[in-house]
C-alpha cells in the first residue's frame, strides 16, 4: 500500500481544497467522504469511489468494508494528515474520494405510479438540508428536489448531518421554474408550506401523487411556489412564535402523507 506522510504532498493539498472549497468540488467532480457507514452507503448508492485513504493508527476495519477495501486503491496516510482532512470530531481513520453524481432534472425517472416527493427551495443551511435528507430516507420518498440551490450537495456538513442519506436518496437540483413545470407535467399535486392563503395541513388529501414544498425559515417560499401550488398548507402554531425549524416542519408534513397512505394498496 502506498504511503503519504507529508501535508505538503500535492495530492493531499488537493484533497484539502476539495474539503474546503465548493468550486473545487464542482470543478473536479469529486468530493470527500469520511466514516465507514457513509462510505458503505455511497457504494450502495452506486457512487464511484476513486480512492481510499486509511490512517492505520486509528482505523478498525468493519466487516461491511472488506469487499470495498479489496477492490479500491488505498493509500496509507499519517494521523496528522487524517486530522487535517477529517471534518468530524469522531475519528474512524478512513476517508474516501468519491465522484459526484449527475443531479440533472432531465435524467430523473420516477418509477412509482403514486410518487411522493420533497422539494426544498433555496435552503441555505447545510444542517437543515442534511436533516431533511434523513427524513426523506426514513419516509422512503421517491425523489428530493433542491430548487434554486444555495449550497452544493457535497458540502461536508450536508454529508455529516444527513448521516450518509445524501447517498440513499434520488436527488435533483434545478430552478424552481423547471421543477414546477416537471411536477405539473407529471400531474403531481403540490402542497406549499406557507402561512399565506393556506389550509391546515391535516385537512388535505395526500394519497394521490404528492409533492411537499418547504422554504427557508427567514423568508419562506417565494411567490411562484405559492401561486402555482395545488394548495398552500400550514402547521398550526399554538405558542408565541409563528414558525418552526424547516426540518421539523418537513418531517411533520412528510409523515402525515405516509400516515394517509398507510392503508393504500
Amino acid at each position: 500500500m502506498k504511503q503519504i506522510t507529508s501535508l505538503q504532498n500535492p495530492y493531499i493539498k488537493n484533497l484539502l481544497k476539495l474539503q474546503e472549497k465548493s468550486r473545487e468540488r464542482k470543478k473536479q467532480g469529486l468530493f470527500i467522504v469520511e466514516g465507514q457507514r457513509e462510505i458503505t452507503l455511497a457504494v450502495n448508492g452506486n457512487y464511484t469511489i476513486k480512492q481510499i485513504l486509511i490512517a492505520k493508527d486509528i482505523f478498525q476495519e468493519e466487516e461491511q468494508l472488506k469487499t470495498i477495501l479489496n477492490t479500491i486503491p488505498s493509500i496509507e496516510i499519517s494521523k496528522e494528515i487524517y486530522g487535517k482532512l477529517a471534518y468530524r470530531n469522531s475519528t474512524e481513520g478512513i476517508i474516501a474520494v468519491v465522484k459526484s453524481k449527475n443531479t440533472a432534472l432531465e435524467d430523473l425517472k420516477l418509477t412509482s405510479k403514486n410518487p411522493l416527493v420533497l422539494v426544498m427551495e433555496g435552503i441555505e443551511k447545510p444542517g437543515n438540508i442534511g436533516a431533511m435528507l434523513r427524513t426523506a430516507d426514513a419516509a422512503n420518498v421517491d425523489a428530493v428536489f433542491i430548487a434554486d440551490p444555495k449550497t452544493d450537495l457535497y458540502n461536508p456538513n450536508i454529508i455529516r448531518s444527513s448521516v450518509g442519506c445524501v447517498f440513499t436518496n434520488t436527488i435533483v437540483m434545478d430552478s424552481s421554474e423547471n421543477i414546477i413545470r416537471y411536477l405539473q407535467e407529471e400531474k403531481i399535486n403540490t402542497y406549499s408550506a406557507t402561512l399565506q392563503n393556506s389550509n391546515e395541513y391535516y385537512l388535505e388529501d395526500y394519497t394521490k401523487p404528492t409533492a411537499i414544498i418547504v422554504g427557508t425559515e427567514a423568508t419562506g417560499l417565494t411567490q411562484i411556489w405559492r401561486d402555482e401550488a395545488t394548495q398552500n398548507i400550514n402547521i398550526p402554531m399554538h405558542g408565541e412564535i409563528d414558525s418552526m425549524n424547516v426540518s421539523v416542519a418537513c418531517a411533520i408534513l412528510i409523515f402525515e402523507t405516509k400516515r394517509q397512505r398507510k392503508f393504500l394498496n
